[in-house]
């Protein structure tokens, strides 16, 4: 399956982080191994289903290599025939420190594609600068309904997690960034009461209230319910995740194991319910997000 804009399959199915390269070494998860991710731009010249390769012409990697045409293993080599020479994608190239495991591409997207003959079963949303976020609407730690046209006036950071999320430079990363960007804004008292976090579940089986409320916890470092004032958690139903996860460029799959393999997706919203920025991955810093809030808030 393929997303119009984002083809995100890279750990078993359509969308998301690592699966398995052809060499055995390369089935560790990036949990498992210390890893550079570097970002790629370019452009596909042809795959290789054999060698579960793709060679791209990209641009120059920064910090990692100049421009140049070659080719690179895929973390998920079934996603091969849904790329096509001429597809223009983005993608993560993971490179670990062991040099016994393969370079390998994650978190492909294909930003413009040059087979028209075939169509996504589902178009993602790339969230830009203007889009108004819909209403969507959820249950917080407390179980109380929450939806995002509450918080009109205020600058909303919103992000997805999933509590039982095993990769640490995932959920658990993007999870503790937010709670120093809380702890950098309760700093500033007028920017502080301007602003709101929200990270949103998309496990909502096993995320109910109560275990937000334990999960949000341990990052506040408290689970009074005033705790939650400013950084809330919140799940939506099923039927919501959807349109919600594709407004958002969310991909996610549920394995077999009940491990859910996904991308990573976090909007800073404005005062006014417009999309201000969207970072797709976690390469963002706190200090980056509270620049743009405040920058957001016109502070």
């Amino acid at each position: 399956m393929i997303r119009t804009f984002f083809l995100c399959s890279l750990l078993a199915s359509f969308v998301l982080a690592g699966c398995h390269s052809s060499q055995k070494a390369s089935t560790q998860s990036q949990s498992d191994q210390h890893v550079k991710i570097y970002k790629l731009r370019g452009k596909v010249v042809s795959t290789d289903a054999a060698k579960g390769a793709v060679i791209v012409d990209h641009e120059a990697i920064p910090g990692f290599m100049d421009a140049m045409t070659m080719p690179y293993k895929l973390k998920d080599p079934s996603i091969l025939s849904e790329l096509h020479p001429g597809d223009l994608i983005t993608a993560d190239v993971v490179v670990s420190d062991d040099p016994n495991v393969d370079m390998v591409l994650d978190h492909i997207v294909v930003v413009a594609q040059a087979k028209a003959d075939y169509k996504p079963a589902v178009s993602y949303h790339v969230p830009a600068p203007g889009d108004l976020a819909p209403d969507f609407k959820m249950r917080n730690q407390d179980g109380r309904a929450v939806h995002l046209e509450q918080f009109r006036g205020k600058a909303l950071l919103v992000t997805f997690i999933y509590t039982r999320c095993p990769q640490p430079n995932f959920c658990p990363w993007v999870t503790r960034n937010f709670a120093r960007v809380n702890q950098e804004l309760a700093v500033m008292p007028q920017i502080y009461a301007r602003t709101h976090l929200l990270s949103v579940s998309f496990d909502p089986g096993h995320d109910t209230p109560e275990r937000l409320r334990a999960y949000g916890a341990a990052y506040l470092g408290s689970s009074a319910k005033h705790a939650f004032d400013h950084w809330e958690f919140a799940v939506p139903d099923k039927a919501v995740l959807a349109p919600m996860a594709q407004f958002f460029d969310l991909g996610f799959s549920v394995q077999s194991d009940t491990t859910i393999t996904h991308t990573l997706s976090t909007t800073l919203i404005g005062p006014d319910g417009k999309v201000v920025r969207f970072y797709p991955d976690n390469s963002w810093t706190p200090d980056e997000l509270v620049a743009d809030v405040r920058h957001a808030l016109g502070a």
